[in-house]
């Protein structure tokens, strides 16, 4: 589980990217979260997951978006949804096997690694498990 949510603790929920290197670095901080499920009993589909109002590092954002669509499968990369309870303390965390981000609404993005804000980031993962809860 990522042990810190940096500049984004002060938000509800935390996105973690896991890079093919295996670094995991918090990718933004967002104040909703939908299509995440609460409880995994049996079979379930997996929908979109859909963060809203927030704020995301703009190079990381980048970097993934080109990777999905220049390596398709490639670019998916697995990351980590955190709902913190305040600050630091993790509630729950969720995790989103190859994930990839599907839209946004927001500013133009660039090469810059600067944070900007984001009305809506929607992802697309192949399974999502509930993987902490306190």
């Amino acid at each position: 589980m990522p042990s810190s949510s940096g500049p984004y603790a002060s938000y509800a929920f935390v996105l973690f990217v896991i890079w093919p290197d295996g670094n995991e670095t918090p990718l933004g901080g967002f104040t909703e979260a939908a299509g995440i499920p609460q409880k995994i009993t049996g079979i379930q589909k997996v929908g979109d997951v859909t963060l809203k109002r927030g704020v995301v590092n703009s190079g990381g954002l980048w970097n993934w978006i080109s990777a999905a669509r220049s390596h398709g499968s490639g670019g998916h990369r697995d990351a980590v949804l955190t709902r913190n309870a305040s600050g630091d303390e993790v509630m729950t965390s969720w995790k989103l096997h190859n994930a990839r981000p599907l839209r946004y609404d927001g500013p133009t993005l660039g090469f810059s690694s600067e944070s900007f804000a984001v009305e809506e980031l929607v992802l697309a993962a192949e399974t999502i498990g509930i993987i902490a809860e306190s």
